[in-house]
């Protein structure tokens, strides 16, 4: 599926010697402000990201520059990181943020989610997130990015799910 046009300014990565990054598209049978009560809470990632057991602010309220905890489900090769909060517009619908510690092997990774109107009809959105991160030694790029792909694809589907049974129910999704 194609980037939109709009969201080429988000989107639009300098990725340096040793790293790699994506770009991934995953429509939701959703509106925007549903999709957007999920993706927009940083504090709360485990309401669509399955590999996220827990989530804490270590530091922040939840504005630009808060810091999470975050902490994966067992059987992956991490089992924490700490992330800090990039961007978050709520009027354009994009939320940044940056891997900053961590016992895993996405060194600085950096991921931008940004949400569009579907041109496929009203009340569907489309979910836009891209990265770059460091390729570790002794992997090589093609391996880096399809682990982080791996993931990113993941927590998209869920993301799709998680909101477009949101829509069916007729609500955003509520802070727990």
């Amino acid at each position: 599926m194609q980037v939109p046009a709009e969201a080429a300014a988000y989107h639009s990565h300098v990725v340096g010697p040793n790293q790699c990054g994506s770009v991934m598209v995953q429509p939701v049978a959703a509106p925007v402000a549903v999709v957007w009560s999920v993706v927009g809470r940083f504090e709360s990632p485990q309401a669509y990201k399955r590999f996220v057991k827990s989530c804490r602010l270590v530091a922040g309220d939840g504005a630009v520059g808060s810091l999470r905890q975050v902490h994966v489900v067992s059987g992956l090769p991490a089992a924490t990181s700490t992330e800090r909060l990039e961007m978050l517009d709520d009027e354009h619908h994009v939320i940044s943020f940056r891997v900053v510690g961590g016992d895993h092997r996405l060194v600085n990774y950096k991921s931008v989610t940004s949400l569009h109107p579907s041109p496929a009809g009203e009340g569907a959105t489309l979910v836009v997130e891209s990265y770059v991160v460091d390729v570790p030694p002794g992997n090589s790029p093609e391996e880096t990015c399809f682990f982080a792909d791996t993931i990113v694809r993941c927590n998209l589907q869920s993301l799709a799910q998680v909101a477009e049974n949101l829509a069916r129910r007729g609500r955003s999704s509520s802070p727990p």
